[in-house]
């Protein structure tokens, strides 16, 4: 591949990071099932079992409960985004970074965020509705998050020494093997021992410093 040395890539998880919040445990508020969503999801973002696994468990407890469309994009409408973002997303783009989401999460959110910042690549999965109630996730991002990205790196010729990731979860993980610049954000243990970088305020504005000490414009 012949690298462009001009292009960077700025690589963020969503839930934790660009959203201050986990959708499924909301969205399972709304129906009594979010202690039992929220431990399968915690143990998703320890590592402790895979992520596609623990998103079907998921997926299977709350299609029992026939949730409405209705009542998922309302959920998925009210996350609030991370102190800071606006400012970040500024800076990066001011900077020629192109800027990537990814989310084990589902487009319900993903396609709201990529709309409101601009932001050049999102990938997400599909909650599938079935006469206007929740039975099923088509899965897109899976155990692997650093796959859809290896394409975006492949088009655009982006060198590794230019990629900057920004993750909160051990799902997050294989981004790591694909980025130059690694910053783990209000993250867990696993990730913080593999950072380049350690943010625990939960202010997307940290990372501008760590971006302005690590990268030359």
């Amino acid at each position: 591949m012949v690298i462009n040395k001009n292009k960077k890539l700025a690589i963020f998880d969503v839930e934790g990071v660009l959203i201050d919040a986990e959708y499924l445990p909301l969205l399972a508020k709304t129906v009594g099932k979010e202690r039992e969503v929220w431990e399968i999801t915690k143990m998703g973002l320890e590592g402790k079992v895979s992520w596609e696994e623990g998103l079907i468990k998921r997926i299977d407890i709350l299609q029992k409960e026939n949730i409405t469309f209705q009542t998922a994009i309302s959920v998925a409408n009210s996350l609030p985004y991370t102190s800071g973002i606006k400012e970040v997303f500024k800076f990066l783009q001011e900077n020629n970074f192109l800027i990537s989401a990814i989310s084990g999460g589902f487009s319900l959110f993903v396609n709201r965020l990529k709309e409101d910042f601009n932001i050049d690549y999102a990938f997400s999965n599909e909650l599938i509705f079935e006469n206007g109630f929740l039975r099923g996730v088509k899965i897109k991002v899976g155990n692997d998050k650093s796959a859809p990205l290896k394409n975006i790196i492949e088009k655009e010729k982006i060198s590794k020494n230019n990629i900057l990731c920004v993750v909160d979860g051990a799902n997050d993980l294989k981004i790591f093997d694909i980025s130059g610049f690694k910053i783990a954000f209000c993250a867990n243990d696993i990730v913080k021992q593999k950072a380049d970088a350690i943010v625990d305020k939960k202010d997307l504005r940290e990372i501008i410093p760590l971006i302005n000490k690590n990268f030359s414009f």
